[in-house]
């Protein structure tokens, strides 16, 4: 939507409601799996659902938009080249009162810019040891889900609509990640999506930055 230059209401409220369909499903199937821990979630929820709302409501100047939203894939690039290794490092205990206050930051970003949170949270769980890679996967997914759903509802609230184009953009957005995962599964090596996804994203960014 960045690189064909979609007005910044319609990419935000789009973007969030695409993110409950994906995030959904791939929370259903780490949850399945037994990989996902409520004590690693909760910390973060509490304040980010709140705070997602609160930043759904706000409508950024377009250029300042840009440049936050810009950052934002950069960041997304910079976490799709790291390899964070998980195995064999000693798991640390949540701070409730840390999560609290990374999920109120959190969530009012992804609100504001309509990211769903996630590629801010898993690195923090790596990286801080918080989780291991199977469950950061599973806390991100339902974290992208409730902070999407909660910065869309503020969305909505403020007096802005979804496009009517929207009712194709998710069929079309599902059969996309259900081709896209089994070429990821059985045709393509995650580390090949990663680098072409990056650049992908890194295109978008300069762009935004820019143009």
């Amino acid at each position: 939507m960045t690189i064909f230059g979609f007005n910044p209401n319609i990419l935000r409220s789009s973007a969030l409601l695409l993110n409950l369909f994906v995030a959904g499903i791939a929370f259903f199937q780490y949850y399945r799996k037994g990989y996902f821990k409520w004590n690693q979630f909760l910390p973060f929820a509490v304040t980010s659902i709140p705070f997602a709302f609160l930043g759904g409501m706000i409508t950024l100047e377009t250029l300042l938009y840009k440049k936050i939203l810009g950052f934002c894939l950069l960041f997304a690039v910079f976490r799709m080249i790291l390899n964070i290794k998980t195995g064999g490092i000693q798991r640390k205990i949540l701070s409730f009162k840390i999560g609290l206050i990374t999920g109120a930051v959190l969530g009012f970003v992804s609100g504001v810019i309509g990211v769903g949170g996630g590629i801010f949270l898993s690195p923090l769980l790596l990286l801080l040891h918080w989780a291991d890679m199977k469950e950061t996967a599973a806390v991100s997914a339902l974290f992208i889900f409730v902070n999407s759903a909660a910065g869309l509802t503020g969305i909505l609230s403020s007096g802005l609509n979804l496009p009517s184009e929207i009712f194709i953009w998710v069929p079309v957005a599902l059969l996309g990640g259900i081709i896209g995962s089994y070429m990821g599964s059985f045709r393509i090596s995650g580390k090949v999506l990663r680098y072409v996804l990056s650049v992908v994203l890194l295109f978008a960014s300069v762009k935004l930055f820019f143009f």
